[in-house]
């Protein structure tokens, strides 16, 4: 008995992707944020730094996961 328990690659690969996730839609929050600049605790940033912020955002949400899902992918 080794006393440590056998960790488990998927749920530690699992954990990456949501991360992924949730920074890409934290990322968009806050390039909505910037554009709508009614934010005071925001810095005053230009309304185009706002949309480039949802667009990596929106990237990083959706596209990323994908790619890293998919260099992950057990070969058959």
């Amino acid at each position: 008995m080794s006393g440590a328990p056998e960790r488990d690659p998927a749920a530690a690969r699992f954990a990456v992707l949501q991360m992924v996730r949730l920074s890409g839609a934290v990322l968009a929050l806050v390039g909505v944020l910037i554009i709508s600049g009614k934010v005071a605790w925001l810095p005053k940033l230009p309304e185009a730094a706002g949309y480039a912020l949802v667009a990596a955002g929106l990237v990083d949400f959706y596209v990323a996961p994908m790619l890293i899902a998919r260099r992950w992918k057990s070969k058959p």
